[in-house]
């Protein structure tokens, strides 16, 4: 399998001749527009034709003709290794899930296994134009596993943030783990990742769920991370139940609970934040934490609906995401933010709720503030990151476009994405992967998959062969 990302253009890109979408304060759009990057930069944007002096100077230009021009989106939420168990949630809710599928096939992950994985949920994150990744990593038996996603990361050329999970208590016996561990191990990641390949790496650490985190551990980890500068990412209030569990035990709700552990703040990423009162709500916006949004996972375990509406109105920064594909089957952000609208709607029995400029600022611009980098990604605007991505809206599923927020968010597919651009690197040219084999890869993640479920002893129908037998 191919693994060489691509040389950035020696002397800059040029995507001209399409609608480019700034996501900017004012969601200007250049339509058409023009967008220069130079090595992993944004060099400058602009309406109409770029200038000839620019046409000239740059090594390559991308006719985005009949296109959008985008910022990279941010999934603020996945847990790449759960490409594997696609398919498996159908009928659970979201403990019953937890037990009855990741635990068992978990366990038997290794480091191989999980470098493919995450590799496999990378190139599917790309394709669905997203630049950037928040990867909720919280599978350790075998040792080398965070470094194996990271190196996944480092060869695939995407925006990546893992999120070190763990949970020290009422977890799977074999995925618990101190929380000396917990920091041994994450200061080795860190010392090997941390700010590689350009600053394109970062490392955080990430209690699992409120349930499986003791107080003390908590109070330590988040220390450690904020000491490293970095932030802090949990499942927060993702079901009713969870809630009550907690109600039960320490007599305080999530949001409560770990605002007195002080926690809460603008380094904390709050995933899911389904079921939180009126209080919770205005302690986080007091606080400046971030909620991350998942509307199709939250819809496929019955969670229930975020108060979003109320989010925003509180002023609230909410970031978007797929979850992991365990608990969704895809990580597709064209269809999280589709939902995200259509939820909001149906939920209020209100056309008006949310609008598609409201989900793309939760792709792009909600996501760079969860991933930390509030003024360096999610925004079309010279000096920003050169993560941009471009979506073919001629197609019979689009057109005709009379509005491009619109059409991005309620018919476009990653079947439309035709380049994407990050750190200045091309990783998707003309619908095609740049920096490995696609093919090669999904034969070796089915084979790795096909493993790792026979050794947790559980059904699986993966196979590679097109005549449909199984193992």
């Amino acid at each position: 399998m191919q693994l060489a990302l691509p040389q950035r253009e020696p002397s800059g890109l040029l995507i001209e001749r399409g609608a480019v979408v700034t996501v900017d304060d004012d969601f200007t759009i250049h339509d058409p527009g023009w967008v220069q990057l130079m090595g992993d930069r944004i060099e400058a944007v602009g309406q109409g034709t770029a200038p000839e002096s620019v046409r000239r100077g740059v090594s390559r230009v991308i006719d985005a003709t009949g296109c959008a021009v985008m910022p990279g989106m941010i999934n603020g939420h996945t847990h790449l290794f759960q490409t594997f168990f696609r398919g498996l949630a159908d009928d659970k809710s979201l403990l019953d899930w937890l037990r009855e599928c990741i635990w068992p096939g978990a366990v038997h992950l290794d480091g191989e296994a999980a470098h493919l994985a995450a590799l496999l949920g990378m190139v599917e994150n790309l394709r669905t134009g997203a630049t950037s990744i928040i990867d909720h990593q919280y599978i350790h038996l075998d040792a080398g596993i965070d470094d194996a996603v990271c190196r996944a990361a480092s060869v695939s050329g995407v925006r990546f943030l893992l999120a070190r999970g763990w949970a020290d208590r009422n977890y799977e016996p074999k995925l618990a783990e101190s929380a000396e561990t917990v920091l041994s191990r994450a200061e080795v990641v860190r010392s090997n990742w941390e700010g590689h390949d350009d600053d394109r790496l970062r490392i955080e650490l990430a209690p699992l769920i409120p349930w499986g985190c003791s107080d003390e551990a908590m109070t330590s980890t988040v220390g450690a991370s904020r000491s490293w500068g970095a932030g802090t990412h949990i499942h927060c209030a993702e079901t009713a139940i969870e809630v009550q569990m907690s109600l039960d035990e320490r007599g305080m709700r999530h949001v409560p609970w770990l605002d007195s552990l002080g926690v809460l703040g603008p380094d904390t990423q709050l995933a899911h934040s389904v079921w939180l009162d009126d209080d919770e709500l205005d302690l986080i916006a007091e606080r400046g934490a971030v909620v991350v949004h998942c509307p199709v996972s939250n819809m496929y375990l019955a969670s229930g609906v975020p108060r979003i509406i109320d989010m925003m109105e509180r002023g609230i920064p909410i970031a978007l995401a797929s979850d992991g594909p365990g608990s969704n089957n895809r990580q597709d952000l064209f269809e999280a933010m589709k939902v995200a609208v259509l939820l909001q709607k149906v939920d209020r029995l209100d056309p008006m709720a949310l609008q598609p400029e409201d989900a793309l600022r939760m792709a792009c611009r909600g996501g760079a503030t969860a991933f930390g980098l509030p003024d360096q990604l999610g925004v079309l605007e010279a000096g920003r990151k050169a993560d941009v991505v471009v979506v073919d809206l001629d197609s019979v599923f689009t057109a005709p476009v009379h509005r491009v927020p619109s059409a991005l968010v309620f018919c476009a597919t990653p079947a439309n994405v035709t380049h994407v651009v990050v750190d200045g690197r091309v990783l998707i040219d003309e619908g095609q992967v740049t920096m490995l084999d696609e093919a090669v890869l999904r034969a070796d993640a089915d084979a790795a998959a096909r493993r790792v479920f026979r050794s947790a002893g559980i059904g699986s129908r993966i196979t590679t062969d097109p005549s449909g037998l199984t193992d």
